[in-house]
């Protein structure tokens, strides 16, 4: 049924059981008209040619209907057409019935005209198709002019009501839809910069490794290569995996549109700055910590260690060791990574950043309700970053 079109959910079943209860009405009203003409001895030429025509208008399916039969047409054709026939008949002094069925129809054209035309064409054919229900009552007139021309001005203001309120509610879903994409496609482009600067900034350090190796040490040299290699895999399949996303055309099997980043990650992560070049790494996962945290606490506290040892490897290519902690009390989880670094950097200045990594992070931690705390550790023994995240307390 989906692979149809068809709505499968609740919502769809309503809509659907609406919209046909709608159509059943509307045939009914129709059919009334023609009815009641022939009872009353009326012609019933108006309805032959009118009704037939607006109900193509209403009816006629989306998928097989002509491109050029756009909504201002389909609206703007049966309203020139019921108004030329009540002329005709008011001039001719005759009289010719304007029954529920007509008057349904024209309503229903002018409740789709102001609500999803473009703005100048939903005033044009919203004149015209209000016109031709205003004068429907000079259709039984005998040609007299005593004629009420407000008598169809209330339903008229009703239906146009409706549908600018039913435009303005459109305007602010689309307004407020475009907003999430924007943020998220945002999110999405800091989650690429947190990858990509941490691969590249890995990769610079292992390069500058490997030429002091080139010539001394041939047998490390290899190994750095391949983490080199390594390195440059993942940053280009993150940045796959995320431009992808901001296209909103995900890869072949993929389930999940987020980025990876979760606890589980962690390890990987740690075992990967560490390599044969880099400072010993030691992750202290306390066993409180739960696998069942929410999605966005542990991506950002992912993003925290990643961000934390990207700064290392940028401003403290001195540091022997890193300590990378996470304890959880049953409401926070604390994320603490400390380094023993005093500051040396092998990196170009260009490569150190422009401390705008520090400054995301805070805006994340803090979008979360948490705190973001960075600064030297006592007796200038390295640096220490430490993240509190408000968490839930993971289901058992």
């Amino acid at each position: 049924m989906r692979a149809l079109g068809v709505p499968t959910g609740p919502d769809g079943r309503r809509r659907s059981l609406l919209t046909a209860v709608g159509i059943v009405l509307l045939l009914l009203a129709t059919a009334t008209d023609l009815l009641v003409a022939g009872v009353d001895g009326h012609s019933r030429w108006p309805q032959l040619v009118v009704l037939p025509i607006g109900l193509a208008a209403l009816l006629w399916p989306a998928a097989r209907r002509p491109a050029r039969l756009t909504l201002a047409v389909r609206a703007a054709v049966p309203a020139v057409l019921s108004g030329v026939v009540t002329g005709a008949v008011f001039l001719a002094g005759r009289e010719a019935l304007a029954g529920p069925g007509e008057i349904a129809i024209l309503l229903c054209l002018l409740l789709l005209t102001v609500r999803d035309c473009p703005v100048r064409w939903a005033v044009v054919c919203g004149v015209l198709v209000g016109a031709a229900v205003l004068v429907l009552p000079y259709r039984q007139s005998f040609g007299e002019s005593s004629v009420n021309p407000f008598q169809m001005l209330l339903p008229v203001c009703v239906v146009t009501g409706l549908a600018g309120y039913l435009r303005a509610l459109d305007h602010r879903r689309r307004v407020a839809v475009t907003e999430i994409q924007r943020a998220e496609r945002l999110a999405m482009a800091a989650d690429l910069h947190d990858f990509v600067a941490h691969h590249v900034t890995g990769i610079l350090v292992q390069t500058q490794v490997a030429q002091l190796l080139a010539t001394t040490d041939s047998e490390r040299l290899n190994g750095i290569l391949k983490d080199v290699e390594r390195s440059a895999t993942e940053a280009l399949a993150s940045m796959r995996r995320t431009v992808g996303l901001m296209r909103e055309v995900p890869e072949a099997g993929a389930t999940d549109r987020h980025p990876a980043g979760d606890l589980a990650a962690l390890p990987e992560l740690v075992e990967g700055f560490a390599g044969p070049v880099g400072p010993k790494v030691v992750l202290h996962r306390d066993p409180s910590v739960p696998d069942g945290l929410p999605h966005e606490v542990q991506a950002a506290a992912c993003r925290v260690v990643q961000e934390a040892l990207t700064n290392v490897r940028r401003h403290a290519a001195d540091a022997t060791e890193v300590t990378v902690g996470l304890a959880y009390d049953g409401r926070v989880l604390e994320v603490t990574v400390r380094d023993d670094g005093r500051g040396g950097a092998r990196l170009p200045q260009a490569a150190r950043g422009g401390g705008f990594g520090l400054v995301g992070l805070t805006e994340r931690v803090t979008a979360l309700g948490g705190e973001l705390r960075t600064g030297p550790r006592p007796a200038r023994r390295g640096w220490e970053v430490t993240a509190i995240l408000p968490a839930e307390k993971a289901p058992r």
